[in-house]
């Protein structure tokens, strides 16, 4: 039998699983959230949500990773009692990763898009009144949306970039290249952050950003701020559906995982962080709102880049690095799907790479064909696509029940079990997992249940402005997962 494949090194684990939970959620997403929450005070109720939440679900995912040595596809199968039912979720991991890439991988091409164009100076009009530079950047944008081969033939350059990384192996291809774009996306992050921080006029914007303020708080409201920061510290870490326990089946036993866990968290906090720091000054230095919603990274950016001297060089730089940020993701969720390959069929790696290059470009075309030819497909309610309603499948439905399965999975009898999971997780010199009968009651219910009160809020959320029949059918049909999740937590293992 073959040997699995190794990390070379503690810091290449370190930083190609710190990829994979970094992405466009955390340059993207997480500044925005922050400025339509209140700045500084969403950030230190997020850092304890990331403690709290993150932390022990992602020891959870390693552990199994790293014991069975395998992808999800089969890894529940190896760990669980005989008889035991956890191994019917390895099919719904699976499905979770070629989900998120049917849409991620046309969002990544839409970075390399604008960085390509921002090389070109397409941005660089001398229109320098705001309010017509915010109309010409929205265009620019809607004309891309508009263009289904374009946005395609942008996912297709980067499915083959990063199968071709993964094509070299692990160490040779994913360790080593994803190491060179997480070090130069480091070096990006700090060079933009602090020119943003010295441009005229972003003082106010820092401030709004570190200094804690309850007027801003109640602006919006401390529950919503609290229910916005526990829901980004869980997706941030793309816990759920065995994108990190890929990277613990290759990892050596000579490290404790929860050592590794605090590593990686803090790289992706530093990453979201410094994202915060790029493009909340700015955009009070240039007058623009940083609670833009998903328009900031598209119009609202480009447009504050325009007006900065050398602004053509700061946006290509910032896209630049919005680019690594996706392909290092892209990268490491299609290095999770060779191996389901390699484990469940037996394929060789080689083989694995080229049969999923055709499957990812056919089912990434329906998302990028979204937004023109498929426009009218909005099964989500209206203002919805293609794009809106695999990101739901994943981030509101695969993600919070896979990571409560991983949790349960880690603390039954009929699973991996307590005992077995706090002797992988402790393995190694670093730090240890806490071993006590409150951990243990924390993981077996409270965290479970607070990750299925995110879940179903976060469909309530959905829904709550569509119609009563939607809203109703819907909510229904989130109560079918549970169940699913109770047959395989009660399942009769075998004496």
């Amino acid at each position: 039998m073959k040997e699995r494949e190794k990390f070379g090194s503690r810091i290449g684990f370190i930083l190609v699983s710190a990829g994979c939970a970094v992405g466009i959620g955390n340059v993207w997403k997480f500044p925005y959230i922050c400025g339509q929450n209140g700045g500084a005070i969403f950030i230190l109720i997020y850092l304890v949500f990331l403690a709290l939440l993150g932390f022990p679900i992602m020891v959870a995912e390693f552990s199994v990773g790293r014991a069975s040595q395998k992808s999800c596809a089969t890894s529940f199968k190896v760990l669980e009692k005989s008889g035991a039912r956890w191994h019917h979720y390895g099919y719904f991991g699976m499905a979770g990763n070629y989900l998120l890439m049917m849409f991620y991988t046309v969002v990544a091409g839409w970075m390399m898009y604008y960085c390509f164009r921002s090389i070109r100076g397409d941005f660089a009009d001398k229109i320098k009144q705001k309010e017509q530079i915010g109309e010409i950047m929205s265009g620019k944008f809607g004309e891309m949306l508009g263009n289904g081969w374009l946005m395609l033939g942008w996912a297709v350059v980067a499915i083959l970039i990063a199968f071709a990384i993964c094509s070299l192996g692990v160490q040779k291809g994913v360790e080593k290249i994803t190491k060179i774009m997480m070090v130069c996306l480091l070096i990006l992050i700090v060079v933009l952050a602090v020119h943003s921080v010295t441009l005229k006029g972003s003082g106010e914007g820092v401030r709004f950003y570190l200094v804690p303020s309850i007027e801003n708080v109640k602006k919006v409201g401390l529950g919503n701020v609290i229910y916005s920061a526990m829901n980004q510290a869980f997706f941030t870490l793309s816990c759920g559906i065995g994108a990190m326990a890929i990277f613990g089946s290759y990892l050596d036993k000579d490290r404790s995982l929860s050592g590794e866990a605090v590593s990686i968290i803090c790289i992706d906090t530093f990453v979201a962080l410094m994202a915060g720091m790029i493009i909340i000054p700015a955009c009070f230095a240039y007058g623009v709102s940083p609670n833009a919603g998903p328009s900031l990274l598209f119009i609202t950016l480009p447009t504050v880049f325009n007006q900065m001297p050398f602004g053509q060089v700061w946006g290509t730089l910032f896209f630049l690095f919005m680019s690594f940020a996706a392909l290092s993701t892209v990268v490491a969720v299609f290095e999770n799907i060779i191996s389901f390959a390699m484990d469940l069929w037996k394929m060789s790696r080689l083989k694995a790479v080229i049969v999923n290059i055709f499957a990812i470009i056919i089912l990434s075309a329906p998302c990028a064909f979204g937004f023109n030819k498929l426009a009218g497909f909005q099964p989500l309610g209206a203002g919805t696509g293609v794009l809106d309603l695999e990101d739901f499948l994943v981030s509101n439905n695969l993600l919070p029940l896979g990571s409560v399965i991983y949790l349960l999975f880690c603390v039954s009898k009929n699973g991996f079990g307590w005992d077995n999971f706090i002797k992988e997780a402790d393995l190694g010199d670093g730090l240890k997992f806490p071993n006590n009968k409150l951990s243990k009651f924390y993981l077996s219910y409270i965290l479970p249940l607070l990750v299925v009160a995110i879940y179903l809020i976060g469909y309530y959320e959905m829904f709550k402005e569509q119609s009563k029949q939607m809203f109703i059918g819907w909510m229904c049909f989130s109560i079918l997962p549970l169940l699913f999740i109770c047959w395989l937590r009660f399942g009769k293992a075998k004496k």
